[in-house]
């Protein structure tokens, strides 16, 4: 079995739920969102580059806000598992959106990684082991195209 073979046959679905977020979307992309513990609530608009006004937040802000996060917490978990303090690293994120070839939508995303404190082997080993570990790299292995920029 090759490398990639082997890779799409990890299971990584969780094995007990710690935590459930619940969201509710009122009018799609030109309404609101709200969280169910009142932490979230936000206009949502079409951005103006999808013939929108861009007057609020939209899907692709909130999916590279919850990946960025989500990795440089998986980043921080494993530098601090192999002896190394991140403070001073930053992950953004820029998710992007268009067509696909079956008339619907699909995804993009790049991650910007900063390790400043850290050669560049040692970063690169840090980052792919965070891409094993974060949750949304597994919900989207294979579904949508992640690219990590080490820098």
């Amino acid at each position: 079995m090759t490398e990639a073979a082997a890779a799409e046959t990890v299971d990584t679905r969780p094995t007990k739920i710690m935590y459930v977020a619940e969201a509710t979307a009122h009018g799609g992309r030109d309404g609101f969102v709200t969280s169910q513990d009142g932490q979230i609530k936000l206009k949502v608009a079409m951005p103006p580059a999808m013939g929108g006004d861009g007057n609020g937040t939209n899907p692709e802000q909130l999916f590279a806000a919850g990946y960025s996060s989500c990795f440089h917490n998986a980043l921080i978990l494993v530098g601090n598992r192999a002896g190394y303090d991140l403070t001073g690293s930053t992950v953004a994120a820029k998710v992007g959106i268009g067509p696909n070839r079956t008339k619907g939508y699909g995804l993009a995303v790049a991650l910007s990684v900063s390790l400043p404190v850290l050669d560049a082997d040692l970063a690169a080993k840090l980052v792919d082991a965070a891409h094993e570990v974060c949750p949304y790299s597994n919900a989207t292995r294979g579904n949508i195209d992640v690219t990590i920029l080490l820098g």
